[in-house]
C-alpha cells in the first residue's frame, strides 16, 4: 500500500505530506497491531480515510480508536467522499486541539 496508495488516500496525502500543516505526517504507519493511514507522532494524531470497504466496519473502527486512545493517540476520521479541503480542515482542527 505504501507504494500504491488508493485514490482516496493519495489526494489527502498531497496536502499532509512533509510538514505543510506544521507537523510531519507519515503514511501507512504501524502502531501496535494496527496500520494507520497517516500519523503525526509529534502530536500523537492518526488520520484514517474511511470509505467503501470501511463503511461496514463501524464497530471495529470504534474498538481500534479506543485502543489507540489508550495508547495516547487521537484519531481523526475523514470520509473518502469529502473534498480534500474539508478533510484537511478537519485534520488541522484536530492538530490544534
Amino acid at each position: 500500500m505504501r507504494h500504491a496508495p488508493t485514490p482516496s488516500e493519495a489526494r489527502p496525502w498531497e496536502r499532509l505530506r512533509g510538514s505543510q500543516l506544521g507537523v510531519v505526517f507519515r503514511r501507512q504507519v504501524v502502531i501496535g497491531n494496527y496500520i494507520a493511514d497517516f500519523a503525526a507522532s509529534s502530536v500523537r494524531l492518526v488520520v484514517e480515510v474511511d470509505g467503501g470497504y470501511d463503511a461496514g466496519c463501524v464497530r471495529l473502527d470504534a474498538k481500534r480508536d479506543a485502543r489507540l486512545a489508550r495508547a495516547g493517540w487521537r484519531v481523526a476520521r475523514v470520509s473518502s467522499e469529502e473534498s480534500v479541503e474539508l478533510a484537511v480542515a478537519r485534520v488541522v482542527a484536530a492538530i490544534a486541539g
